[in-house]
């Protein structure tokens, strides 16, 4: 293998593990969200929309997710937000 491919290699199984870590980060704050919808505890939850929308958006400006995707998330989040005070 020659230097610069091994160089490579190790660059981007960095960069895989940083990814990685930004979504798994992203889905554990997204199930946080949900099991307060669930509880009904509308403060909890509208303090973790924040957070998850905060994830997202810095996932989305990386590259690490679609931007349309996060957009199609963050929207879906806000709407079970607001159906919670009906």
């Amino acid at each position: 293998m020659k230097k610069s491919a091994a160089k490579r290699l190790r660059q981007s199984l960095g960069r895989r593990m940083r990814n990685r870590m930004s979504k798994s980060s992203s889905k554990t704050a997204i199930r946080k969200f949900e099991t307060a919808i669930l509880a009904k505890d509308k403060a909890a939850a509208a303090t973790q929309l924040i957070e998850v929308q905060k994830l997202l958006d810095t996932a989305a400006g990386k590259g690490i997710m679609h931007t349309n995707m996060v957009a199609r998330k963050k929207s879906r989040l806000a709407h079970a937000l607001n159906g919670l005070s009906k």
